[in-house]
């Protein structure tokens, strides 16, 4: 790896639904470095200044589109590293060694994560310089060990809040997601967890049928139907939260929903300790969703051929991701 700026595909929208250049959000999930040494390393690149938000979570400010964090990703820890302890109190003595034991458990099993703030895309070379210095501090990623499942997710906020615009975005997602997997090369416990289901193969028909001409309300209750959790490889829940959170808080009131207008692409692995490894590789995975999306006579018939093939008895997936490389992708 090297400093150099990675050539990032530009997508073909440029503008978000606020009329200003689109930002794009990445979490960057790892390990193998101490949480100290990672928030240090990313302050002094990019002269942001570190404050503590609990013993197990840092934020870096100073930078104009927002702030960094730094944290272990495991929701217990950081409510336990949000408490102050009394050193003379019996109970907090024994809160404190608890988490001492649950600190020293959970530094071998969950990630370190880096989340950055919504970057327009000129800045996303931050992302990537950072990714190589990590890798040279001795990061590992998610195939490095059976006790991992690491994954770098991209937050692309949406172009514009109409239903037509989103569902395609969804519908090429769907057709080029057999694809997306195998591009991604995700390893075998990642691929075991429930993190990164598919949508259901039901709602996958439903959608991609081309008399499925949903509006807004619609979208969102179908996708609630049949997807009421956050584990699955595309998270529309942060964004339908954004657009309409009464809708979604009807059926789930999973607190770890965050209201975004931005998609959550989950599927990505994180392999930052490989040397060839980098943004690059999620983010021209999804260039190609977007760039199906926004030619709607190509989308059309790559839904009508993938309808074919999901419509096959005993169809083999291989045989889709081929048709996928020599049709459906833009060279």
């Amino acid at each position: 790896m090297t400093l150099a700026k990675h050539a990032l595909t530009a997508l073909p929208w440029q503008t978000s639904y606020r009329h200003q250049s689109r930002r794009y959000g990445i979490e960057i999930e790892f390990s193998g470095l101490e949480l100290a040494d990672v928030q240090q390393l990313v302050a002094r690149h990019l002269s942001l200044s570190a404050s503590e938000s609990g013993r197990y979570r840092y934020k870096l400010t100073g930078d104009p589109a927002g702030d960094w964090l730094v944290e272990l990703d495991f929701q217990l820890l950081a409510r336990m590293g949000e408490q102050k302890f009394n050193a003379d109190s019996l109970t907090d003595n024994l809160q404190e060694s608890l988490e001492t034991i649950v600190a020293a458990v959970a530094k071998k099993v969950v990630p370190l994560e880096l989340v950055t703030p919504p970057l327009p895309f000129a800045e996303l070379s931050k992302v990537t310089e950072l990714i190589t210095l990590l890798h040279k501090a001795g990061a590992k990623g998610s195939s490095e060990s059976l006790r991992y499942a690491f994954g770098l997710q991209l937050n692309p906020e949406i172009p514009s809040t109409d239903a037509r615009l989103l569902l395609a975005i969804i519908r090429a997602f769907v057709c080029l997601q057999p694809w997306l997997r195998q591009r991604e090369n995700i390893d075998i416990v990642r691929t075991l967890t429930s993190y990164i289901e598919p949508y259901p193969a039901a709602y996958q028909q439903k959608i991609i049928n081309k008399d499925y001409q949903p509006d807004l309300a619609e979208l969102i209750d179908d996708y609630l139907t049949f997807n009421p959790s956050r584990n699955r490889a595309l998270d529309c829940l942060p964004l339908f939260m954004h657009l309409d959170k009464a809708r979604v808080r009807a059926v789930t009131t999973d607190k770890l929903i965050k209201s975004r207008p931005a998609f959550h692409y989950r599927l990505p692995s994180c392999e930052i300790h490989q040397a060839d490894w980098s943004l690059q590789r999620a983010w021209d995975g999804w260039a190609q969703v977007e760039m199906l999306a926004n030619d709607q006579t190509r989308l059309q018939q790559c839904m009508t051929a993938y309808q074919h093939y999901m419509a096959k008895t005993g169809r083999f997936e291989k045989s889709w991701i081929s048709e996928v490389e020599q049709q459906w992708l833009n060279r």
